[in-house]
């Protein structure tokens, strides 16, 4: 059986999935985009080629590895976009929780079959079609389950709202010992510089009480203060506007002491280094271009 385990984002590191770009299809057309970053590189002309993304999860399989993470894949689906694992599903504690993710995405589920399988049923959660929410929107934090959501009556019209109140709701119950919080995310349709995708694409914990955080992600001021107060200011690096779009806090901790960051990101890795955290940096830039980037393309099932 597969062993589960995951409380928090900066536990040592021993089991992921890690995403594939290859046969992963054309460039999408315009219309086919689901996120406004996606559709600024299709209409540019600079959509990343697989050859490069192939590299570029390649050279983060041999960093994990260097460190003894069992690394599993999805199996291969051809044309098929296969690189954000993180939005299929999310460990939670020792349960494996199945995302309702957008339907035009649901074939990547088949693809971890295998994997799923081994996972006893009494640890495997699927929540009704009505209840929605990504891995990117969940963030662990010990005793902290930290969700990112969009409560505008208006969800229904964004490609780009991935997690509903319901979803919210839902993982509260399932998790009554949890303190849940969610957190209202900023959301566009047009502007990736306006657009907070998932929770990670604004904020997220590293080292033991540190965080990256982006203030202007957050409809509701309160929200990040909440952060603010938990962590204390001191603790938190404050990204900017352009930071976020390059998705500064979307790095990836093995543990504590090391992260895998983009190594275009000069001022946050100069600022985990100084904390004391060893930073790996790897080219990650053209999958970035997808809004998405190293911590959308795992999906952490242990650590310990």
């Amino acid at each position: 059986m597969l062993k589960l385990q995951v409380n928090n984002e900066t536990n040592r590191l021993k089991a992921v999935i890690l995403g594939i770009a290859h046969q992963n299809g054309p460039t999408p057309k315009a219309e086919e985009a689901y996120d406004p970053k996606s559709l600024e590189h299709i209409l540019a002309g600079t959509y990343p080629t697989e050859r490069d993304m192939v590299a570029e999860m390649d050279a983060f399989k041999t960093v994990l590895e260097s460190y003894e993470v069992k690394v599993y894949r999805p199996e291969l689906i051809p044309n098929l976009n296969q690189i954000f694992t993180r939005d299929i599903g999310f460990v939670i504690d020792d349960y494996f929780i199945k995302s309702n993710i957008l339907p035009d995405r649901a074939q990547e589920w088949e693809a971890i079959q295998y994997l799923v399988k081994e996972i006893p049923s009494e640890k495997l959660i699927t929540a009704p079609e009505d209840i929605h929410m990504e891995g990117g929107d969940v963030i662990l934090w010990n005793d902290h389950i930290f969700i990112g959501t969009y409560k505008g009556a208006d969800y229904a019209d964004y490609n780009t709202a991935r997690t509903n109140m319901k979803g919210v709701e839902f993982l509260r119950d399932l998790f009554p010992g949890k303190k849940v919080k969610e957190f209202n995310l900023v959301k566009s349709m047009s502007n990736a510089r306006e657009n907070a995708l998932h929770l990670d694409c604004c904020f997220q914990p590293v080292g033991k009480d540190k965080g990256i955080i982006y203030p202007g992600g957050f409809l509701d001021q309160e929200d990040y203060t909440y952060l603010v107060e938990l962590f204390g200011k001191e603790n938190l690096f404050h990204i900017t506007a352009d930071e976020m779009y390059q998705m500064f806090s979307n790095v990836f901790s093995i543990d504590e002491k090391v992260v895998v960051s983009e190594q275009r990101f000069t001022r946050l890795n100069n600022w985990l280094t100084e904390q004391g955290i060893v930073v790996e940096p790897i080219p990650y830039h053209e999958i970035g271009k997808q809004e998405g980037l190293l911590r959308c393309s795992t999906l952490p099932l242990y650590r310990g």
